[in-house]
C-alpha cells in the first residue's frame, strides 16, 4: 500500500502555535501509512525542519506571497501538480489563505482543508477590510473546515458553523507521557535555575503584539511589591523581544527576568514555575495554557481568550487593564499548593495527542 501524503502550507515551521500543533500529529500518526509534507514562504530553516526531514517529511520553499503573489501561488499550484498531492491543508486566519487552497485546487488537490488558528489577527484596518471581502473565501473554497475552539472557528467560517456542521472541532492534544508533571523533575529545574525559595512567574509565547508581553511586564512590576523574591521566566523568541527587554530594563525589573529564548524542554521549565500567567489580546485556542494544565500549574489568562482552554479548573480569568488585580490574583498561589499527573483527565477530555491524532487522520487523509 503506498503512503498517503498530506501537503501542509505555513509561512515557516518555527515554534508557533499552528506549526507546534502539526507536528503533534505528525509525531503520532503511522508514518508507514501516512506522511506530511510542508509548503513555507521562507528561505531560513525553521526550528521544526531538522525534525521533519527526520521523521520522513518534505519540505519545499516558495517565494512569499507579500514579495509576489503570483508567483507564489503558481509556485504552490506547480508543487501539488508535479508531485501529485490529493490533500492540501493550510492553518493561518490571513485573509488570502483561502487563494493558496484555489491554487492547490488547480493543481489537482482534491481534499481542500483548513484550519482556522486564530480568533482574529494583527494589522488594523486593512486586514480587517480584507477578512470582511477576500477573507469570505475561508467559508466556500475549503471541502473539510476545523478549528482548535469556538471562537477560531466562527472567525474564519462564520457564525454557527459548528453548530450547523460546517466545520468541526479538533483540540491542540497533548502527549501526556512527555507533559506530565513529577516533583522530581521539579526539584532538578529549580536547582539549574539556581532557583531556592523564589515564586516563579512563567509565560510562554513569542514576543509579538498579540501575546501583550508590555502588560505582562506591568503585571510583574506589582507581582514584586506583594513578593520581592519573585522571578519570571519568558520563553519564546520574536520580532519584539528587544523592545521588552528595553521596557523591563526601563522599568528596572530586567534582573528579576530570565529571557529563556526557544527551549526543547517546555516541559520540564513549567514543573519549575508555580503559576503561569498569559494577557494575550486574543488566541484561537493556545497550546501553552493547554500544557501548562497538563503540569498541573494554575493559570491567569485574559478574558478574551476563549472559556474552552479551561480543561481542568486550574484556570482563572481576567480582564485587561488591572495589573494590580492581576498581580493579586498571580501572587495568592505563593504559599503552594498540590501538584499531580494530569493525564486521566486529559483523556477524559479528549485532550491527548493520541485522541486528536486519529480525528487528525481521518480528516485530513480521509480516512
Amino acid at each position: 500500500m503506498s503512503t498517503k501524503r498530506l501537503l501542509c502550507c505555513m509561512s515557516s515551521m518555527d515554534t508557533g502555535g499552528a506549526e507546534t500543533f502539526l507536528m503533534k500529529q505528525y509525531r503520532q500518526i503511522d508514518r508507514e501509512k501516512y506522511q506530511m509534507d510542508f509548503c513555507v514562504n521562507v528561505a531560513e530553516r525553521g526550528y521544526y525542519d531538522d525534525e521533519i526531514e527526520a521523521l520522513g517529511g518534505r519540505i519545499y520553499r516558495i517565494p512569499p506571497k507579500s514579495q509576489d503573489f503570483k508567483k507564489s501561488l503558481k509556485a504552490l499550484e506547480d508543487i501539488v501538480r508535479d508531485n501529485g498531492y490529493e490533500n492540501v491543508m493550510c492553518s493561518s486566519v490571513k485573509p488570502g489563505t483561502a487563494l493558496e487552497l484555489i491554487a492547490a485546487k488547480k493543481g489537482g488537490a482534491k481534499r481542500l482543508i483548513y484550519r482556522s488558528s486564530n480568533s482574529s489577527v494583527d494589522g488594523g484596518r486593512k486586514q480587517k477590510i480584507l477578512h470582511s471581502t477576500v477573507g469570505q473565501l475561508a467559508k466556500i473554497v475549503p471541502t473539510v473546515k476545523f478549528a482548535p475552539s469556538k471562537e477560531a472557528a466562527e472567525y474564519c467560517f462564520g457564525k454557527g458553523c459548528i453548530r450547523k456542521g460546517k466545520a468541526f472541532l479538533l483540540h491542540n492534544g497533548i502527549d501526556t507521557g512527555v507533559y506530565r508533571y513529577s516533583d522530581k523533575t521539579r526539584e532538578e529545574m529549580r536547582r539549574e535555575f539556581g532557583f531556592t525559595d523564589e515564586y516563579v512567574i512563567a509565560h510562554v509565547g513569542r514576543f509579538s503584539a498579540a501575546k501583550n508581553h508590555t502588560f505582562l511586564l506591568d503585571v510583574f512590576e506589582e507581582i514584586l511589591k506583594i513578593k520581592p523574591n519573585s522571578v519570571l521566566m519568558l520563553v519564546g523568541k520574536g520580532e519584539l523581544s528587544d523592545e521588552i527587554k528595553q521596557k523591563a530594563k526601563d522599568k528596572n525589573i530586567l534582573n528579576k527576568i530570565r529571557f529563556l529564548g526557544l527551549r526543547s524542554d517546555v516541559p520540564k521549565v513549567l514543573c519549575a514555575a508555580d503559576v503561569f500567567v498569559f494577557p494575550s489580546f486574543y488566541e484561537g485556542m493556545p497550546n501553552t495554557v493547554i500544557e501548562a494544565q497538563s503540569l498541573s500549574l494554575h493559570c491567569v489568562i485574559s478574558d478574551r481568550i476563549t472559556p474552552e482552554a479551561d480543561i481542568t479548573g486550574l484556570v482563572e480569568y481576567l480582564p485587561l487593564g488591572d495589573a494590580t488585580l492581576w498581580a493579586q490574583t498571580a501572587a495568592k498561589y505563593a504559599d503552594g499548593y498540590e501538584r499531580h499527573e494530569m493525564t486521566e483527565i486529559f483523556k477524559k477530555q479528549k485532550y491527548d495527542s493520541e485522541t486528536t491524532a486519529k480525528e487528525f487522520v481521518k480528516h485530513c487523509f480521509g480516512e
